[in-house]
């Protein structure tokens, strides 16, 4: 009888332990994920207040050229074609500058060591 009780209570042990587990790596995918996602919308927002900058110095830029040129028109035309040309070299370029830094800062943020023992 007592064989049984210990062999019962070593199956609850071992329930809870992998249940625990799940539980476990549960959290740890959550964290994962909620920190990617907290590092996407941070660099959106980033981003987002840099492209307002942008396009009003772009504006004030081809107003500047419009006026110096005599030629409002010109000055715009002259901006344009400058995003247009920086458009196509990243264009040419968006493995080496866009895809590859984004997908290794999401493996580096999804693989992150969370032990301050261990070095990254």
């Amino acid at each position: 009888m007592e064989e049984f009780i210990k062999v019962e209570t070593l199956i609850d042990h071992t329930r809870e332990y992998i249940n625990t587990r799940i539980d476990e790596t549960r959290l740890k995918a959550a964290e994962k994920a909620s920190g990617v996602i907290a590092l996407l919308i941070a660099r959106a927002v980033v981003n987002l207040v840099f492209l307002f900058s942008l396009f009003f110095a772009s504006v004030a830029g081809a107003y500047g050229l419009g006026i110096w040129l005599g030629k409002m028109w010109l000055g715009f035309l002259l901006v344009a074609g400058a995003y247009f040309l920086a458009g196509c070299i990243v264009w040419a370029a968006r493995e080496r500058l866009l895809q590859i830094p984004v997908m290794n800062a999401i493996i580096h943020q999804l693989f992150k060591n969370d032990d301050p023992d261990e070095e990254d």
